[in-house]
């Protein structure tokens, strides 16, 4: 192999290395892609065109670029406490059956295209992570450090696995459209997009059941922690006074 095709390669250590090191991730990456592009011979100017290209072609990105400001700004003004003061209003609500109707309406959302509706930045971190959080306070009052992760964690396990299992029946979907064409590519002619949408609701089904089974039982787990954590803190506080 030619040492011009081991310098292509160059990207692969860097990475490995920056995310071994813990570095900014979007560092990383722009670090080895322009790494790869120059050790291949390709223009300075040319090489800031093809990311200025890959970056408007991404919606996503842009659009999460310019959401971030905006919760920031929601945030600094009280978005978390008047969500969770909300929640503390209504009678019969838990951490479990928020991110249970949370679960159901992303999921649904998502399988009519609607995937900008929820998402990490826009909405669990401002707004369905504060509401199961204050859903636990309102009961148990104040919470460990290792519950509200796991409270977090659920939030955005919710978030996840309803958009990446709802978005498949859409048969305009990205995913959906680049797994038909490829089919025809190769000779695979009679399976469309319909198809495909069609068969992924099975899948979609049995996750979103799965997942509630799971959510079903998090506010028994969560009462039995802090039960754990009031009988730890009880003992500490029993040796501390002897």
């Amino acid at each position: 192999m030619q040492l011009s095709h081991w310098l292509a390669l160059i990207g692969i250590p860097i990475i490995m290395l920056g995310f071994a090191l813990r570095f900014n991730p979007l560092l990383v990456v722009v670090t080895a892609g322009a790494a790869t592009g120059l050790a291949v011979g390709m223009d300075f100017l040319a090489l800031l065109e093809t990311f200025g290209e890959k970056f408007m072609s991404s919606r996503q990105l842009a659009s999460i670029l310019l959401i971030l400001p905006v919760i920031a700004l929601l945030e600094k003004y009280g978005l978390k406490e008047r969500a969770q003061a909300w929640v503390a209003n209504i009678r019969g609500a838990t951490t479990g059956r928020i991110l249970m109707l949370y679960l159901v309406v992303r999921q649904f959302s998502s399988a009519l295209g609607l995937t900008s509706l929820g998402g990490q930045a826009q909405t669990v971190r401002p707004l369905l992570f504060p509401m199961a959080e204050g859903a636990a306070k309102k009961e148990y009052g104040d919470l460990p450090d290792g519950l509200r992760d796991k409270i977090a964690a659920h939030s955005a396990a919710c978030d996840n696995v309803a958009l990446f299992f709802g978005e498949d029946i859409f048969i305009a979907f990205g995913a959906v459209l680049l797994m038909s064409s490829f089919l025809k590519e190769n000779g695979i002619t009679n399976v469309e997009p319909y198809s495909i949408g069609l068969w992924a609701i099975p899948t979609a089904m049995c996750a979103l059941f799965i997942h509630l089974f799971r959510l079903a039982f998090l506010d028994a787990q969560i009462s039995r922690e802090i039960a754990q954590w009031r009988h730890s803190q009880t003992g500490q506080q029993q040796e501390q006074s002897t």
